[in-house]
Parts: structure tokens; sequence; C-alpha cells
């Protein structure tokens, strides 16, 4: 089969298509021919060298997320399987033609949505359902700021926050992407220019000072101080990315008065119960609400397989709103 393989720590031209032994399917599993994957800045880090792919994951072949038909099941699944258009998230193999995962980390592609549209959906969807509802434990009539909103997982957080009840949605973003995202039928309650505005000014002006219940932070350090100074009593700040930087100080105190809640969390690094377990959330508690329109992929650039470097290069750039997307089969 046809791969992109990292072949040396490096720049995008380090993105290699070459050809690979396909992957057989172990116990459990079924082998998937891929038709689409998506970037995320994961990705970027370990073609870089600075994030390597966990146990269990091809070392050198990129890609956390898919969409396609099982072709082939291991022992133990049900061979009704195989020809099942399905979608998941993976540690890593998404670049390939064809990868393996466990059955119960696939979930079943929405009906009316194209395969190049469902590859942008497992990562960013999950990884903010989980940050907001799961984690974060968002309540109907709270108010979100969502940092990054013009990113994969914040136009899918946009979503998210107003699917399950949020009263107000606050995003930073550039002024390119947040004429975007109103473009894309994403508009927020509040949009920050974060390049000409303190989000922090901001919320206390539109939040009468008291700030906002939940704060999902794609950026790190760069925001920490603000983010705190921006959440009312027992508000909650779940980090997801640190683009931002990881280091940055922190007055336990503030924690303590007004009894805020910092929770840290990454989706790469889960165990496989955790992942099944999130697979069969996306079932019950996603799955409807894209067939149902109330979801919907934001798709901002789709690649063909080879072009991959090309992909690379343009997500680095940081102008793409929404997901950048490879098509594997047309």
């Amino acid at each position: 089969m046809k791969a992109i393989r990292i072949v040396r720590p490096g720049e995008p031209e380090v993105l290699e298509l070459t050809d690979v032994e396909a992957p057989l399917p172990g116990p459990g599993q079924v082998r998937v021919e891929v038709y689409g994957t998506a970037l995320n800045r994961a990705d970027l880090l370990q073609r870089r060298g600075a994030y390597p792919a966990p146990a269990g994951a091809p070392a050198d072949i990129p890609g956390l997320e898919f969409s396609g038909v099982v072709e082939d099941v291991g022992e133990g699944v049900d061979e009704s399987a195989v020809g099942s258009w399905v979608m998941g998230i993976v540690g890593g193999g998404g670049y390939a033609e064809m990868l393996v995962t466990e059955e119960t980390h696939v979930v079943p592609m929405p009906r009316g949505l194209k395969f190049v549209e469902c590859a942008a959906v497992p990562e960013a969807f999950c990884t903010a359902y989980d940050a907001l509802v799961l984690q974060g434990g968002l309540r109907e009539g709270e108010t979100v700021l969502i940092h990054a909103a013009g990113s994969g997982v914040g136009t899918a957080a946009i979503q998210i926050a107003r699917a399950f009840g949020a009263s107000r949605v606050f995003g930073t973003a550039s002024a390119g992407k947040l004429e975007a995202l109103e473009e894309r039928g994403l508009p927020l309650d509040v949009p920050i220019d974060y390049r000409r505005k303190s989000f922090r000014d901001v919320i206390r002006r539109e939040t009468d000072g008291k700030g906002v219940d939940l704060i999902l932070d794609l950026v790190g350090a760069t925001y920490w101080t603000d983010n705190i100074a921006s959440l009312r009593t027992r508000g909650r700040v779940v980090l997801v990315g640190l683009i931002g930087g990881t280091m940055a100080q922190l007055n336990l105190g503030v924690l303590l008065r007004r009894r805020l809640r910092v929770i840290g969390t990454v989706m790469r690094s889960r165990t496989d119960s955790e992942k099944a377990d999130l697979a069969e959330k996306a079932r019950t508690e996603l799955l409807p609400r894209f067939e149902s329109g109330e979801l919907f992929p934001v798709v901002d650039r789709v690649f063909d397989l080879p072009e991959a470097a090309h992909a690379h290069s343009y997500m680095e750039e940081n102008q793409n709103a929404g997901k950048v997307v490879l098509r594997v089969r047309a």
C-alpha cells in the first residue's frame, strides 16, 4: 500500500510517499481502507521529532484520524463488519491507504456525509466534546470561552458548546478567521480579535466583571494568567494545547479563594478502554446530532495524499479556518 512516511525529523519535505507493507488485523481489530484523513498539530510535532508515536502505532506514519471502509477483520470480530463505512481516532498511521484499529474504536459514518467530510470529524469533535462536556462538565446556561476558535477543534467546540446548552460563546481568533467563522455559519456571541484586544478585558466588560464559567484553551502558557483572571468563581479551564508554551507561573492562592479547577487532557496517550468509552459516547451523543444537521464538519481545504508536505506547510502558515484534510482515495 501507499503511505506517507517521515523519513527523518525535519521540515515538510521529509514527508515522502512510499510503498509499505499493509498491516494485518489482530484479534479484536479491523482493517480499514482509508478514504480520508486530516491534519492535527500533533502531526507537525511528530514530523519534527518532538512528539513520538505511542506504543503500538506506526512510528513513521503520522495521522490521528480517518474515514473509510472496513476491508478485513481479525479474530473475534463479526465478519458482517466488512463493508461498513466508519471513522475514528488512531494513535498514528492515518496517512496511509490502510490501517488497523480496535473494533471498539470505530464509529459509523453519519448518513449523508462524504468520506472527505467525515475525515474532519473524529479528532476535532471528540476532543471538543470530551474537553467541554466530559472533562469540563459544561452545564446548560453556562458561558464558555474558546481559544483558537478558528482551528479544527475550535470550530467543533463552538458547535458542541451550543449543542450542550451554553448561553454565550466567546472566542479568540485573528480577524480573518473570525470572518471565516461567520461565513461558515459559526458566528460567536462575542468574537475577540486577539491581535487587537485583550480577551481578559473583553470578558470582564461583557460579564460585568464576573468572568466565564468554562474555558477551552488550545494555546497554553501565554494565555495562562489572563485565563485565570477571566474565570468566574468555581470556573474551570480545560487545557488541551500548548502551542503558546508549557511553562507558566501560578498563584495557588487564587485557585483556593475562587475555587477554580484546572483540567489537563490529551487523547493520544489514553488506554484502549478509555478510547473505546469515548467512541461509544460519540456514537450515542454526537452521531445523531450530525445526522440531524445540528453538528457539521468544517473543512478548510483538501489535499491529495501525495501532497501531504504541501498540506503541512499550509497548516504551519496558520491560515486555515477549520480542518485540513488529506484525500487518500477518490
